[in-house]
C-alpha cells in the first residue's frame, strides 16, 4: 500500500513528476531532478512545508476554539490563564517560541527520565518542534479571532436553540459554529498565510523545507540570487493557491446567504 501511495505522490509531483515543471523546463540546468540538478531536494522541501502548514493547521485550530470558548467562562482563574498563554504567545517572536519547544521539551522529558533513574539522552523531532510551536502560536492568535467571532453571534441564536428544544452542544454545532466559521473565515485565512511563512522557522532546527534545502544548494553551487530567488517563487506560488482555496471555502460559506 505504501508503495502504491509512493508510486502515486511521485507520479502527480508538481515540480520532479513525469510532467513537474522541473522535469519538462529544468533539463541541464541546476534545478534538473535526479543527481545533475537540485530539483529533488527543493521538491522534497516543497512536501516537507506544506505537510507541516497542514499539520499544524486543524491543531492550532482545535486549540484556539477551546481557548475562545475559555474566554467566555465564568470562571474568573480560567479566563485569567488564557489571558495569560495568549500574551506570551502573541508577544513572543516565533523563532523563541520554537527554540524553547525544541530544547525545552528535550531538557523537560530527559529530567523526568532522570528523575525516574532513566539515563538516556532524548531527541525532539524537529517536524514534531516545529508543529507544536507553530501550534501554539497560531492557537493564540486565532483565539482572538474566534472570540471576536463569538462575540459578533447574537444572544439570540442561542435562546433561539433553546427554545427547540436543542442541547448546547446541538446549539453549538447546528447553530453558532455555522455562524462562526463565516465571520471569522476571513482573520483565519489571513492567519494561514502567515502560517504558511512561519514554516520558514523550521530551518533552524534543521528540518528540511523550503529554505533549508534552497539554501544548501545555494552555498553549494554558488548561485545564491537563483536559489533564493526561487524560494520566493515557491512562496507565492503556495500563497496563490491558498489564496483560490480560501476563496472557495468563503463562497461555499456564505451559500446561504441572501443576495442583495
Amino acid at each position: 500500500m505504501s508503495g502504491w501511495f509512493s508510486a502515486l505522490a511521485t507520479a502527480l509531483d508538481p515540480l520532479c513528476g513525469p510532467v513537474g515543471i522541473f522535469s519538462l523546463l529544468g533539463q541541464g540546468t541546476v534545478v534538473a531532478c535526479g543527481d545533475a540538478g537540485w530539483g529533488d531536494e527543493i521538491a522534497f522541501g516543497v512536501k516537507v512545508t506544506v505537510t507541516l502548514a497542514v499539520a499544524t493547521l486543524p491543531i492550532g485550530l482545535a486549540l484556539g476554539f477551546l481557548i475562545a470558548l475559555a474566554a467566555q467562562s465564568q470562571d474568573r482563574l480560567l479566563r485569567v490563564a488564557v489571558g495569560i498563554y495568549t500574551t506570551i504567545f502573541r508577544g513572543l517572536p516565533e523563532l523563541l517560541t520554537l527554540f524553547i519547544v525544541y530544547y525545552g521539551l528535550q531538557i523537560l522529558i530527559q529530567s523526568v527520565f532522570a528523575w525516574a533513574g532513566f539515563e538516556q539522552r532524548v531527541e525532539i523531532n524537529a517536524f514534531v518542534a516545529g508543529m507544536i510551536a507553530l501550534a501554539v502560536v497560531f492557537s493564540s492568535y486565532s483565539s482572538e479571532v474566534l472570540l471576536s467571532a463569538f462575540r459578533a453571534i447574537p444572544k439570540g441564536q442561542y435562546e433561539a436553540g433553546d427554545a427547540l428544544g436543542l442541547g448546547r452542544g446541538q446549539t453549538m454545532m447546528l447553530v453558532v459554529l455555522p455562524q462562526l466559521i463565516r465571520i471569522a473565515l476571513p482573520g483565519l485565512g489571513n492567519l494561514w498565510m502567515i502560517l504558511l511563512k512561519d514554516t520558514a522557522y523550521v530551518s533552524i532546527v534543521g528540518l528540511s523545507d523550503i529554505v533549508r534545502q534552497t539554501g544548501i544548494a545555494a552555498r553549494v553551487s554558488k548561485e545564491a540570487f537563483f536559489f533564493y530567488f526561487l524560494a520566493c517563487l515557491l512562496y507565492l506560488v503556495l500563497a496563490i493557491i491558498s489564496s483560490f482555496g480560501l476563496g472557495f471555502i468563503e463562497r461555499w460559506a456564505r451559500r446561504g446567504e441572501v443576495r442583495r
